[in-house]
């Protein structure tokens, strides 16, 4: 058993990793980071569990299409693709950092679309395997002061929702799953320079949570009994209220 995990060198995408070697997935993981890459590659080596790194930046489109060429050509369709790298950014709109908020697109979103496409199509020809996009709870909201973080975010729930039902049409079993979780004890907020005012849980917590779900072919994966409310609430409450609650939910980073 195989497992990619993207964004691998920290956080969820880190803790992914160790989750799945304890369940005895080799790993192919991948971040920006080589250093921190390597720190995690020798942490899982000496508890016996098969790891590759590849230090490579996804906001670059060629990029993902390299290391998805190479993945298939060295260890052929793997059984899980993690799409974990991302990140945020705190801020009125007109004030924000237009060239990192377009890396921040490329990597939240760009990155996403090609290795789900890219990994699916293989998955599809031997019609089994697993994919696990990162979105956030900030997928069923508006977001004023993250506007651009929560509009990917917003991405990333409808391209997954919506190849979940085309699958489903086509009889597929290859799992294509989100998970959509709240704050997390991660250095998110210290990258987006924001504080939320809700309850974070750790990136061990989530990233258990995730993968438990993610095989047993859960759909939307939504951890804590506040984030499932905030998504039912979504649904019912128009958007003008919702976009009161994200504006109160978070403030800027002291």
């Amino acid at each position: 058993m195989r497992a990619v995990v993207t964004g691998a060198s920290s956080g969820i995408g880190r803790d992914m990793a160790r989750y799945l070697s304890k369940l005895g997935y080799d790993l192919i993981l991948v971040a920006r980071d080589q250093e921190k890459l390597e720190k995690v590659k020798e942490e899982l080596h000496k508890k016996g569990q098969n790891v590759d790194i590849y230090p490579v930046d996804l906001a670059e489109e060629e990029s993902c299409i390299t290391f998805h060429k190479t993945v298939q050509e060295t260890y052929g369709t793997v059984d899980i693709l993690i799409n974990n790298a991302g990140f945020g950014l705190f801020g009125d709109f007109v004030q924000t950092d237009l060239d990192f908020e377009m890396n921040m697109v490329k990597t939240n979103v760009m990155a996403v679309h090609i290795l789900t496409k890219l990994f699916l199509q293989d998955m599809q020809k031997v019609n089994q395997g697993r994919i696990l996009n990162v979105g956030s709870v900030a997928g069923f909201l508006p977001g004023p002061l993250m506007a651009t973080y929560y509009a990917t975010k917003n991405y990333i729930y409808r391209l997954t929702e919506s190849i979940q039902y085309e699958l489903h049409k086509q009889k597929s079993k290859v799992v294509l799953s989100v998970l959509c979780p709240g704050p997390v004890g991660t250095n998110f907020n210290q990258v987006a320079k924001v504080k939320f005012n809700l309850k974070e849980r750790s990136s061990e917590e989530i990233a258990k949570y995730a993968i438990d779900k993610l095989l047993k072919n859960k759909k939307v994966i939504v951890p804590g009994l506040d984030i499932k409310l905030a998504r039912f609430f979504s649904k019912i409450v128009p958007d003008r209220i919702l976009m009161i609650f994200s504006y109160l939910a978070q403030d800027k980073k002291r």
